[in-house]
């Protein structure tokens, strides 16, 4: 029973005659030959042991409830690295000890494997029941399904199994690399040699084939997506809005996002419903990533549309930052044309064909450019007209968008001067202001929900009830970050890896559980997985983001004659249109 992954060469023992070894040596080549030799004999204890207590640990809860796919994703790479892991501690041990253990020892620990493996297997799938139960009754999300559990081993069984395959593959070419040098170098220069090169062929492929296949790939079938046109959507019939009459952006160029956005919103009809008075055609301008040669085109070209449509006469300019595929939160641009009855300009333009979170990993850059160039072409333009006859001038950004918005602005004092306010909302933990004010927090304030220099400038919220925190004056411009405490998108980070974060160690947020605790590696991996499901989930939770822009654009903007009243009356509407 017990064994040793054939990967790794346990020592011979000094009293074996040479002829017994040649022989067993000659078995071993023999039965390689007859099996699929990426797949061990037998799995390493040490190895199964530390993947044992990575599996389990990977059944503790993070921020949402993740579902059985998800959760068998986790579970066998969490397993499967743990595995790994105590591969390379059994092999130090080896080196260290040099001596076997004597087979009952081996025999009574394989059996305390077995035991320990069952047991806590069955205490934390009792303990997973019952956090995922919390999490979904918390967050108003459906229960765990009775089947997921049966899937969950099956998915997690197989990616473990096809993992740790793929690292032996990877250790058999680092030995044959290491043989071939060992006919020139000594036995732990080549096998140094064949690590480095193994290494450095498999940081290549990623990089060069895999990242530029899969990018090609990617592209091309999400350049094909934006020329789709979603249903029950079409080109404007107003003026006001780009790709409509008079229009110098073509419908077709706006992309998939810009043709839902600049279609979408409002109507008058609604707007007069709901402020009972006369209302205005809401402006909208955009530019597609196929409306112009370059971002910086493109943004030249957003503001010949505002200066088109006469955007600049309207009370509020909104600059808007998209996600990587061109998309804004329709409840953000809403919000905005029912606070001012339509009396409002967006603008906004599109740098990406890619979804936000792959846009995140491979083009931040793009999301920058984007963010400044736009705001910097607006701002040319607004500052030339007279300070009393001119728009408010307000940011937005989600997402990645957020992350582009920011980069128009050095700081809290800049944003100051140069809006009338700014919401970024969900920022992700790579936004530089984000995580100089978040750093520079007050003493005592949590990483969740920080307060920024007693909240003078810059509030974090995550629900509407926080605008108030700290309660001190808040003379404008407001700049505002909407956050939530279960949000995998802001608290994901690679330094997750093998650092708790704090906003573990501090008090924890209203929507995390107390019973939530840091893993290394594993926390990491969860996280991961909780980005994919982050809008799965009902508003004020995770990614969701809805109602509380009703509360966020009154407190930056303040228009005249609003009050808590027509706040709540907006978030009403808000959460009765979705837009997400």
């Amino acid at each position: 029973m017990p064994g040793t992954d054939d990967a790794v060469s346990e020592p011979a023992d000094g009293d074996v005659p040479a002829e017994v070894l040649v022989r067993e040596e000659a078995e071993a080549a023999t039965a390689d030959r007859s099996r699929r030799w990426w797949l061990p004999r037998r799995y390493t204890y040490l190895g199964l042991l530390v993947a044992l207590l990575f599996f389990l640990a990977s059944l503790t809860p993070t921020l949402l409830p993740r579902g059985p796919l998800f959760q068998g994703v986790v579970s066998g790479g969490s397993a499967a690295i743990g595995y790994w892991i105590g591969i390379l501690l059994s092999m130090f041990l080896r080196w260290l000890v040099q001596r076997e253990l004597p087979r009952l020892i081996k025999l009574i620990a394989w059996w305390l494997l077995a035991v320990a493996e069952l047991a806590g297997t069955v205490a934390l799938f009792v303990w997973f029941a019952d956090w995922q139960a919390q999490l979904r009754d918390m967050m108003g999300a459906a229960r765990f399904p009775w089947f997921g559990y049966p899937v969950m081993l099956v998915i997690g069984a197989v990616l473990f199994v096809a993992l740790v395959a793929f690292g032996r593959i990877w250790m058999h070419a680092v030995r044959w690399v290491a043989r071939q040098v060992g006919r020139i170098a000594p036995p732990r220069v080549s096998a140094l040699v064949g690590v480095i090169l193994i290494v450095l062929l498999t940081i290549g492929l990623a990089e060069g084939v895999v990242a530029d296949w899969s990018m090609r790939a990617l592209n091309g079938s999400f350049e094909a997506l934006n020329g789709e046109t979603k249903p029950d959507t079409h080109a404007p019939t107003t003026p006001d809005r780009s790709g409509g009459p008079g229009s110098m952006v073509g419908w077709d160029s706006l992309g998939r996002q810009g043709r839902t956005f600049v279609a979408g919103g409002p109507s008058v009809a609604d707007l007069e419903a709901f402020n009972h008075r006369p209302a205005t055609e809401p402006i909208r301008v955009y530019a597609g990533l196929d409306s112009a040669d370059s971002i910086r085109d493109a943004a030249a070209l957003v503001v010949d549309e505002l200066e088109r449509t006469h955007a600049f006469d309207r009370s509020v300019l909104a600059v808007m930052t998209t996600t990587g595929s061109g998309w804004i939160n329709e409840n953000s641009a809403s919000a905005l044309e029912y606070l001012y009855n339509g009396n409002t300009a967006l603008a906004s333009m599109q740098y990406s064909f890619l979804p936000s979170w792959i846009s995140f990993l491979v083009d931040q850059d793009r999301a920058q450019q984007a963010g400044r160039a736009l705001f910097d072409a607006v701002y040319a333009k607004w500052e030339t007209l007279p300070a009393d006859h001119r728009p408010k001038l307000v940011v937005f950004g989600e997402s990645l968008g957020s992350f582009g918005g920011e980069a128009a602005f050095s700081g809290a004092q800049d944003l100051a001067l140069r809006t009338d306010g700014a919401l970024f909302v969900g920022p992700p933990s790579s936004n530089t202001l984000w995580r100089r004010f978040t750093a520079q927090r007050d003493p005592g304030s949590p990483q969740w929900l920080p307060v920024f220099e007693n909240g003078r400038t810059v509030r974090f919220i995550a629900r509407a009830g926080d605008l108030t925190r700290p309660a001190q004056p808040w003379p404008s411009p407001h700049v505002i970050y909407l956050q939530h405490a279960s949000d995998p998108i802001t608290w994901w980070s690679p330094s997750v890896l093998l650092n708790e974060p704090d906003w573990l160690k501090e008090p924890r947020g209203y929507d995390v559980l107390p019973s939530t605790r840091w893993f290394p590696i594993v926390t990491f991996l969860q996280l991961s997985a909780d980005m994919a499901v982050s809008t799965d989930v009902p508003d004020g939770h995770g990614h969701t983001f809805t109602a509380d822009f009703a509360d966020s654009w009154a407190s930056i903007l303040q228009p005249p004659g609003w009050d808590t009243h027509d706040t709540a009356r907006l978030r009403a509407v808000l959460s009765e249109h979705d837009g997400n």
